[in-house]
């Protein structure tokens, strides 16, 4: 009830009234069933577009710094969070990326929406990196598929550093839906999963046409917060 309300009557109206999200592809989302939707990300409102400008209920696996900020900031990002159904987790690795493989796993065998950001970070810079292998294990451990998202000029409206969001036109482009199925059984071997990861990875870059980079977000997040000698 309490996503619907904001989704709807609270919150929900008001974004679309001042950024006027656009969306193509929409019909590319199963109307029924377990999917993961597998996005770029590119601004920390990306978990609130793509919930606002889809019919059905996803929840996102975000990391549990959004529900832990300080201040004004803090308080409307956890508001926004909560509001749209996010799930925070761990991602300190170790048992917590299993634990975070669990709970998403759960989402799918309710045959809902699952959303995952492959890259497991915000990109830095507005380019694609590389994707982390736990989309695909979930995806073929629970036999669905994953339906590519691109996220678009949501970082020009709240980049990295900023605490005011821009009034800017942000737009949601939805992929067709990729099927897995011809790799059932095989989640154990990294090999695949590396190679489902890079499929993924190579739909999202065609749909948005982003630059890509064969590294991981956070060795780039870690260069460039790294002082200088």
């Amino acid at each position: 009830m309490f996503y619907w309300l904001m989704k709807y009557v609270v919150i929900g109206p008001i974004v679309k009234a001042i950024w006027r999200p656009w969306i193509v592809g929409r019909r590319n989302i199963p109307a029924e069933g377990a999917a993961i939707l597998a996005s770029n990300h590119l601004s920390v409102m990306d978990s609130i577009f793509l919930p606002l400008m889809i019919d059905r209920p996803v929840s996102f696996l975000a990391k549990s710094d959004y529900f832990t900020g300080k201040g004004i900031k803090g308080w409307a990002t956890r508001v926004f969070m909560k509001a749209t159904g996010q799930i925070p987790i761990d991602r300190s690795g170790g048992k917590a990326s299993e634990a975070s493989l669990n709970t998403g796993l759960q989402v799918l065998g309710r045959d809902d929406l699952l959303g995952i950001y492959p890259e497991g970070t915000r990109s830095p810079d507005g380019k694609l990196y590389r994707g982390r292998t736990g989309l695909a294990r979930m995806a073929l451990e629970a036999h669905v598929p994953v339906v590519p998202v691109v996220m678009v000029d949501t970082d020009t409206m709240l980049p990295i550093g900023r605490t005011i969001p821009r009034i800017v036109r942000v737009g949601i482009v939805i992929g067709e839906p990729l099927d897995f199925s011809r790799f059932q059984g095989m989640e154990g071997d990294r090999y695949i999963l590396r190679s489902v990861t890079d499929e993924i990875m190579v739909a999202l870059q065609r749909l948005g046409e982003q630059e890509y980079e064969d590294v991981y977000a956070s060795t780039v997040k870690d260069r460039l917060q790294k002082p200088a000698a």
